[in-house]
């Protein structure tokens, strides 16, 4: 299992499109991976659960993978995490 903290950056007018391609990277792989925030653990492949998460720019926010392709599940959705324009 591996994790990295991650904060979030997302302009102040995102919609749902972001959290969508997060969900389509994650899913890429193979591993089970979960994004953690205030007390919530949530499956990163999940669009329901993404959406209910409710994360903003600034916020602070765990990604946990665990399996055979996980620091490149982790790495990759970090770096999303951090660029999102």
């Amino acid at each position: 299992m591996i994790s990295k903290t991650v904060v979030v950056n997302l302009p102040a007018d995102a919609e749902a499109r972001p959290v969508a391609v997060l969900v389509q990277i994650a899913s890429k792989y193979e591993s089970k991976i979960t994004i953690n925030s205030q007390n919530r653990r949530i499956n990163a492949k999940s669009i329901m659960g993404m959406m209910s998460l409710g994360f903003g720019n600034g916020d602070a926010l765990e990604i946990e993978a665990n399996g055979p392709d996980e620091e490149v599940a982790v790495e990759e959705v970090k770096n999303y995490i951090e660029s999102v324009k």
